[in-house]
């Protein structure tokens, strides 16, 4: 029985986002995998699975990275009914991120702002937290079909130039304990940071991370897809330079969503399009929301068209309801990611988009 969020959703925004964000990420981690999650936060997992990356998905709704940076309410998130849960981003030292305030409410756009910066308690906290999650744990004969993925990043006071080396201390440290591992080199709210996203950057990038992950490979006996998350503020050539990157670095044929990298797109978005005039609206930072949902598909169904139609692509950005799931799909998502459309609509937006999905999927065959 899932607690109505239309009850509790006019408490929630009578606080400060950050405040209410902290307390229910607090309250999940103490009540995760007791009667009161049992009885308010369960919903049942949507059947509708999806082989990616080498991956068995049990359906195609996610969680996206940033809703629960220490991966401290795994559990409570599984819950709801989500095929994959990502968590992070999490950086190799702890940091408090910016000022605040720095997450901003524009409610008659569907829609927030923030500059939270990386804020999370660091790599050996984080891990601790996924360690402890019980969905990593056996589960009777089997573990959970939910997949896990490790979103990582770079610390602030890192200099831009010896940003790969943090990259590369995340990922080590991540590596056994991922389905899936992110690198994030697309949030506006850390100095420099998308400047990775050129194609010499990301070469040099996705090259060190390759090498890297040789080597955890053997050590490890398994071997663990990458993505990079990228920024909706990419024009069409800025795309097909992206593009050719991940042409050099993986194959696009059939196998390729098997294959060892893919991208999410898409991170949040500089551009005030769509929440003009809104008092918020000159806030620095990155919007998402409903107002990403059109741009976010748009870089979307570029990737798509230059990447083939064999290569994983996650969407994320702007998914309000099934309608807006099914679009992102159409696009050329292999399957889709939410993080604010959660924070507007509740956790029956993840039921209401995996058997949206589940329809489209079977009209499709």
């Amino acid at each position: 029985m899932l607690l109505p969020y239309s009850l509790i959703r006019p408490l929630f925004f009578s606080m400060d986002a950050e405040t209410v964000h902290d307390l229910t990420l607090k309250t999940l981690h103490q009540t995760q995998n007791t009667w009161w999650s049992k009885m308010f936060l369960h919903q049942p997992l949507v059947s509708d699975p999806l082989q990616l990356m080498g991956l068995s998905f049990p359906n195609r709704v996610g969680l996206a990275a940033g809703l629960d940076k220490n991966a401290s309410a795994i559990d409570a998130f599984a819950a709801m009914g989500l095929g994959h849960i990502e968590v992070g981003t999490v950086t190799p030292l702890p940091q408090d991120g910016n000022p605040k305030p720095r997450i901003f409410r524009l409610e008659q756009a569907n829609a927030l702002i923030n500059r939270l910066g990386f804020n999370n308690k660091g790599v050996d906290v984080f891990l601790s937290n996924v360690q402890n999650a019980h969905i990593r744990k056996p589960q009777g004969p089997q573990t959970s079909p939910v997949i896990l993925g490790l979103n990582i990043g770079k610390n602030a006071v890192t200099p831009i130039e010896s940003a790969t080396q943090d990259y590369l201390k995340a990922f080590e440290a991540v590596y056994p304990h991922a389905d899936y591992v992110t690198v994030n080199i697309s949030s506006p709210n850390t100095k420099n940071l998308r400047s990775l996203q050129s194609d010499e950057a990301l070469d040099a990038l996705m090259s060190a991370l390759e090498e890297r992950r040789e080597v955890l490979k053997a050590a490890t006996g398994k071997r663990v897809p990458l993505l990079i998350k990228i920024a909706p503020d990419l024009d069409p050539e800025q795309i097909a330079l992206l593009a050719s990157t991940f042409k050099k670095h993986c194959s696009v044929d059939a196998s390729a969503k098997q294959g060892d990298w893919g991208i999410i797109c898409s991170n949040t978005t500089l551009s005030r399009q769509g929440v003009e005039g809104h008092v918020a609206s000159r806030e620095t930072g990155g919007l998402s929301g409903a107002p990403l949902l059109k741009p976010s598909n748009a870089v979307l169904s570029q990737l798509r068209q230059a990447m083939g139609e064999h290569f994983p692509i996650i969407g994320v950005g702007g998914i309000m309801s099934g309608e807006d799931a099914r679009e992102k799909i159409s696009c050329g998502a292999d399957m889709v990611q939410i993080y604010s459309g959660l924070i507007y609509k509740g956790p029956e937006l993840i039921l209401e988009i995996a058997k949206a999905l589940q329809t489209h999927a079977k009209k499709a065959t």
